[in-house]
């Protein structure tokens, strides 16, 4: 059927000027989030760590020694909550970390079926050389900036954070998205109320002083 004159004189539809200016910003946040969270994880995490360390450790194994560091004991049973895996394969990780003398197995006073895990010198080495060149590897990247420029990009950063949390399902009983660097503004803490490591440390901690 041929046209109409109205219909054939009719533009072609045009998306909408304050649309596409969106689309681009949005497209272009979601870049920087993406090469931001990139250069992080790899200027301040990968490549210190297999300096200090250069035996293939997961970031997680290192994570759970970083904890150990910080917070003492750990009971074998909480390291699965620690790394996100099962039971047996926390038993893998724990073997490895122990091989490798970052680590030392003692049975539970309170529980002859559990078992305490303690860092090691070794291993308290290992988490002081990577927390020295991390420092140092902030301090030039804080030096790019000035102090209330540093306020305001953590609060922007803390700001879309949070926003991007609220909208997965948090996982409640251990995330350690900040590596084990706590903080009372931390936005999983804010959102939920408490930080998941601190609970289940604290739990473990309970159970181990009521066992018989």
């Amino acid at each position: 059927m041929p046209l109409s004159a109205s219909q054939s004189d009719c533009p072609e539809p045009r998306e909408d000027a304050a649309g596409a200016e969106g689309g681009r910003h949005a497209l272009r946040l979601s870049r920087s989030c993406h090469i931001f969270a990139s250069a992080v994880s790899d200027f301040l995490h990968g490549v210190i760590l297999r300096e200090v360390f250069p035996t293939a450790l997961t970031r997680s194994q290192f994570y759970a020694l970083k904890l150990m560091a910080h917070d003492g004991q750990h009971r074998a049973s909480e390291v699965a909550g620690l790394l996100g895996v099962s039971a047996p394969a926390a038993t893998k990780n724990i073997d490895k970390l122990e091989r490798l003398h970052l680590i030392v197995r003692t049975p539970s006073a309170g529980d002859r079926r559990a078992t305490l895990l303690s860092i090691s010198p070794d291993g308290l080495r290992v988490v002081q050389a990577y927390e020295a060149a991390r420092a140092k590897r902030v301090a030039l990247l804080s030096a790019e900036f000035e102090p209330e420029e540093v306020e305001q990009l953590c609060a922007l950063l803390d700001r879309a954070s949070t926003f991007l949390l609220r909208e997965e399902t948090l996982d409640r009983e251990c995330c350690l998205r900040c590596t084990g660097d706590f903080d009372g503004a931390c936005p999983v803490k804010r959102i939920l109320g408490q930080c998941p490591y601190e609970r289940l440390h604290r739990e473990g901690r309970d159970a181990q002083s009521v066992s018989p």
